[in-house]
């Protein structure tokens, strides 16, 4: 078991990596964090003294006083290196640094100037320190207007509000679970085969897409018109497609959009509905559930859901991973209708009418039963 905190623990990556490290219990034993440790020398030393690895992504991103920015990220710093020295502390820091680093700017300078401070930190006390040189970040729940233009991007288009672009660059980017994997593997790896050793190094995560800005605003503008112009889902013919879906269906207002109402056509014969019209694959499958019983309790990492209920009734609820708000709808077959399941949201749905309820399912990926993306948790 590898005991591991993270500084800036509620923040943008820090909660996603909380939140991985916390599907493996038999691997990992989280040491909690909270921001206000860095006001309080007692409970700071409480938390270094605990843990075997430590990532470090406590930082400023943004402030209209480049200076403050500056020194609040390197006072961070040296009050870690000061509280890891006054308690004999060395557990194996991790750094998230940013290729800002090489750009002409407080922010840079701070990342840059932080990862040498470590370094020096673990050579003159024969301990362990990784420093991530890291692209820019995306993914669900980031803050926007502060972490991201992809978080700024979706907010606006999800509110009715106009994008603007101020400058267009070219801007690289890497999903953010795929970042929380470069940490876990790098800890693993330091605990199993470095254990004893002083380890420095630098770590260059590469991007997984570079396109200019412009270019990420029409792809984010088509998935608008698709899915609230047209009921459609986008093209997810890529990696990099789908991970942008999963984080734009992230910034819907779930509580007032859904439940969304379908069409009902009707005639002599019955009634047809469509549910799902794809630009892409993924597998649509159909259930029906007897009075009383409720299916799902889980979540996923990856996986952007759809349930659409058709015939009865249903209620149907989430919540986020990592808090205490659920939202609750019910859904009647005799006006179908759907809600879409973010991805790190825990969901079930429950038959409460006194029928057999049809609910038809969409997946953005085929399923598999051998594929690890499925966690049980209630709601």
């Amino acid at each position: 078991m590898i005991k591991i905190g993270i500084t800036g623990q509620p923040g943008f990556v820090g909660t996603h990596l909380f939140n991985t490290l916390g599907l493996y219990p038999d691997r990992f034993t989280r040491i909690p964090f909270e921001d206000n440790y860095f006001q309080s020398k007692d409970k700071l030393e409480v938390f270094v003294k605990d843990c075997d690895a430590i990532v470090h992504l406590a930082a400023m991103n943004r402030h209209n006083d480049p200076e403050v920015l500056y020194q609040t990220n390197i006072g961070l710093v040296k009050q870690l290196i000061a509280i890891c020295e006054e308690t004999n502390s060395t557990p194996h820091i991790l750094f998230s640094s940013s290729t800002q680093e090489e750009r002409d700017n407080l922010y840079g300078k701070s990342k840059k100037e932080g990862r040498e401070l470590l370094e020096k930190w673990a050579d003159k006390n024969s301990a362990q320190f990784t420093g991530f040189i890291i692209p820019n970040v995306f993914g669900p729940f980031g803050n926007p207007y502060y972490n991201s233009v992809i978080a700024t991007f979706c907010h606006q288009l999800t509110h009715e509000e106009k994008p603007r672009i101020d400058v267009d660059g070219e801007i690289k980017l890497i999903y953010v679970a795929h970042l929380v994997k470069h940490f876990i593997e790098r800890i693993e790896l330091i605990q199993s085969k470095h254990a004893n050793d002083c380890v420095i190094e630098e770590v260059k995560v590469n991007h997984t897409i570079a396109l200019k800005v412009s270019s990420l605003l029409n792809l984010l503008e088509s998935f608008k018109v698709d899915y609230f112009d047209k009921g459609e889902i986008p093209s997810l013919d890529t990696q990099f497609k789908r991970d942008l879906f999963t984080t734009f269906l992230t910034y819907i207002d779930h509580a007032s959009f859904f439940p969304f109402k379908l069409k009902l056509n009707t005639d002599e014969r019955g009634s047809f509905v469509e549910t799902v019209k794809l630009n892409s694959g993924g597998q649509v499958s159909f259930s029906t559930t007897v009075p009383g019983v409720t299916r799902g309790n889980h979540f996923h990492t990856r996986k952007a859901e759809r349930f659409a209920v058709i015939k009865g009734k249903a209620r149907i609820e989430l919540r986020r991973i990592g808090t205490d708000k659920v939202l609750s709808f019910e859904l009647d077959g005799k006006e179908p209708s759907f809600v879409d399941m973010p991805v790190w949201y825990t969901h079930n749905i429950t038959n409460i009418g006194e029928e057999e309820l049809y609910t038809i399912f969409w997946i953005n990926e085929h399923f598999d039963a051998n594929d690890p993306d499925t966690y049980f948790e209630k709601v």
